[in-house]
């Protein structure tokens, strides 16, 4: 790896206001029981923080001793005043672009117990984020540049990805290794029916690490097999029934759409890794992993969290854990075995931050941490005891 001694990261993106109400009352049969018109619901104490990307992986960075500057938009009102005084505490508001007339993101997340999460959520001043508010003078002095949700935000998405392509390519010209978080689109708006694979054909050229969630990644790629995992849910984590054996298919379709590093993130399933050959991954710029990183595919499986209170941002702060093994010139097995410790320590929490931990903290929780145990069929995965992660037919280490 590149002699990285101080590694510098820009997480730019999606930004908002996050409000997230705590209910006092147990689980409901069902949510049409939970929410009938006219009902009041006595709520507990409501969390409010800043949320998104750009706040999510790029505070979980801060916290684990990585040097990190944010960029993102917001508009001049109470919303935005209470995202910079949040940043300004940790001294990283410097990079928020102040958006006259405007309205500040917020993400108002409904969390009813034994149920998947519900979002209310205004794109506001992250629908006007384009290539040009990007700060390339300071992404060419850091190592790694991250973005992420541009399904959330319509100027990233809006002419096939026109700006988000052009902000890739201008980052790359400056020799930055780049990453790309996507978001979930509501399948009934704009960013729902856009043919995400052609923008993912002109986007992942110029993108070294692509880190979408399973979800994403079948909305965008297998419309008809996100459906089938929707459907199987019944209004349950359609994860639970996730079938890892799809996995392999969709990590060659994202090499072969130009990612060096393809992370697939499977929620309560864990996290999956597919990489491409050692001179592509020579050609990812300021940060290289080792050659031991080269033609890799593996399975990691979650830790258990008995009492998880809220898996706001938890896929975002695995993406911190991530990129913070990476840096560190962590092996390839460590890096996401990280990813899914700082993942399962943001479910300790309401918000997307309270309960990341930092670097030698979060090592610390792993040994002995239980895993969730799902059963792995069939023969395309070998499980590696002495390392306890699965390997894929495609990785050079499957026969050794």
């Amino acid at each position: 790896m590149n002699d990285i001694h101080n590694p510098r990261v820009v997480v730019a993106g999606h930004i908002c206001l996050d409000i997230i109400p705590a209910f006092k009352t147990g689980s409901a049969p069902s949510m049409a029981e939970l929410f009938v018109p006219g009902r009041l619901i006595n709520m507990g104490r409501v969390t409010v923080s800043t949320g998104g990307p750009v706040s999510n992986t790029g505070i979980a960075l801060t916290i684990m001793g990585i040097d990190t500057q944010l960029m993102g938009k917001i508009g001049a009102d109470f919303f935005g005043d209470g995202i910079l005084s949040q940043l300004k505490q940790r001294q990283i508001d410097s990079g928020m672009r102040i958006a006259d007339g405007e309205d500040t993101s917020y993400t108002v997340t409904i969390v009813p117990p034994g149920f998947d999460r519900i979002f209310l959520h205004n794109p506001g001043a992250n629908n006007s984020f384009r290539a040009n508010d990007v700060d390339y003078e300071a992404v060419g002095r850091a190592d790694l540049f991250h973005f992420g949700y541009p399904p959330l935000m319509r100027g990233m998405f809006e002419n096939g990805g026109l700006e988000l392509m052009t902000m890739f390519r201008n980052v790359k010209e400056s020799g930055v290794t780049t990453a790309l978080d996507m978001s979930l689109p509501d399948a009934d708006s704009e960013s729902g029916q856009l043919d995400w694979e052609s923008l993912l054909t002109s986007v992942l050229p110029f993108v070294d690490i692509y880190l979408p969630s399973i979800e994403e990644t079948l909305f965008m790629l297998d419309r008809c097999a996100y459906k089938d995992l929707r459907d199987q849910a019944v209004g349950g984590d359609p994860l639970e029934h996730l079938d890892v054996d799809i996995l392999p298919a969709l990590g060659d379709k994202l090499l072969a759409l130009g990612a060096k590093i393809a992370v697939i993130k499977c929620g309560v399933k864990g996290y999956y890794i597919r990489t491409s050959d050692i001179n592509s991954l020579r050609n990812m710029g300021k940060v290289t992993p080792p050659e031991s990183w080269a033609s890799r595919e593996l399975y990691e499986q979650s830790f258990h969290v008995p009492d998880i209170a809220s898996a706001t941002g938890s896929g975002d702060s695995s993406i911190a854990g991530f990129l913070a093994s990476l840096l560190r010139g962590k092996s390839i097995e460590e890096s996401i075995r990280v990813a899914c410790a700082v993942g399962g320590c943001n479910l300790t929490a309401y918000d997307a931050l309270s309960g990341i931990k930092p670097w030698e903290e979060t090592l610390a929780l792993i040994p002995g941490w239980e895993k969730n145990r799902f059963p792995v069929s069939g023969r395309y995965w070998r499980h590696d005891e002495r390392k306890d992660v699965w390997i894929g037919k495609k990785d050079y280490q499957y026969g050794v």
